[in-house]
């Protein structure tokens, strides 16, 4: 299991469809981040990687996306991004895109794939919202059809993330556990109580967890930026 920090995203975020141009060392740590799925890529670990959280607000959907896009971004893989939270459709809003039709509308035979497959602003990076809200979303994650788009996904795609909702609130995350290769879980830190933490680690379990990115670490000085890494910033 990896660690990734993420610092320097104080405030609250909304998903957005292009990366934030103000704050270099953010995303000098998704590339970092990229860096390990892609290690993770190469040596066949994954292929299908789920991004949750323990509780809501701790930035796993904005981590989702930044990550998709940092993976196409060097044309090297290409990437399906698959909203399963269908309680929120998060991921439509932050692309702007239409929520609906989406994976709801799929699983359940209302339009076909290419229907709900959109293309992002970004060359190689592919979109399918989650589509309007079914009575019991656990139970769609679950069925066959799921299980179908799954494998599909698989074979057609270099990496398939897919922006799932909270652990402890809902069951729909349990659904997925056996489906997919491995959990990229999302840690707010000095939100999420660590005995929460511990129990959704448990919940999962850890050998499912491929690695934690711990989000909003307080930063260090500016003072110590710009003695380590102005140089670089600057150019």
């Amino acid at each position: 299991m990896f660690l990734q920090e993420l610092t320097g995203r104080n405030k609250a975020e909304v998903p957005g469809a292009s990366l934030p141009k103000d704050t270099p060392f953010f995303l000098e740590q998704f590339k970092a981040l990229r860096a390990k799925i892609d290690d993770l890529l190469d040596k066949e670990v994954c292929k299908t990687l789920a991004v949750t959280s323990s509780i809501a607000e701790e930035g796993k959907t904005i981590t989702c996306i930044n990550l998709a896009m940092n993976m196409a971004y060097t044309g090297r893989r290409k990437v399906l991004l698959v909203d399963t939270d269908m309680r929120k459709s998060d991921i439509a809003r932050g692309m702007n895109l239409n929520p609906i039709p989406g994976l709801s509308e799929f699983l359940s035979g209302a339009v076909k794939i290419t229907d709900v497959i959109k293309n992002s602003k970004v060359p190689g990076l592919y979109v399918i919202s989650s589509g309007a809200c079914p009575p019991s979303p656990a139970d769609v994650l679950a069925g066959e059809s799921f299980r179908q788009f799954i494998q599909s996904s698989r074979e057609h795609f270099d990496l398939v993330l897919l922006d799932t909702p909270p652990v402890l609130p809902v069951a729909d995350t349990h659904s997925l556990r056996e489906q997919v290769d491995g959990f990229l879980l999302v840690y707010r830190a000095g939100h999420t109580p660590y005995p929460i933490l511990k129990q959704v680690i448990e919940d999962i379990s850890e050998e499912k967890i491929l690695g934690v990115v711990i989000n909003r670490v307080k930063p260090r000085t500016d003072k110590y930026y710009r003695k380590y890494y102005s140089k670089y910033y600057n150019k």
